[in-house]
């Protein structure tokens, strides 16, 4: 079995809630970000399937 992760500044990228990877680390590290409800700031976070990720009032599932 694989351990399949993605990282927060990757998944704001891949999802279109961020444009370049450098806003999606601004928007990480200026509180915009939470991961399962806690606010995050490591845009380094690995992300694992079933994560939920919200931003602005919107939240996105981790589907890997």
């Amino acid at each position: 079995m694989t351990n399949q992760t993605i990282k927060l500044d990757q998944f704001l990228k891949l999802k279109g809630i961020a444009s370049t990877g450098g806003q999606a680390k601004l928007m990480i590290l200026s509180g915009e970000v939470k991961v399962n409800g806690s606010l995050e700031t490591r845009r380094g976070r690995q992300l694992v399937e079933g994560d939920r990720i919200t931003v602005a009032g919107q939240s996105f599932t981790v589907e890997l």
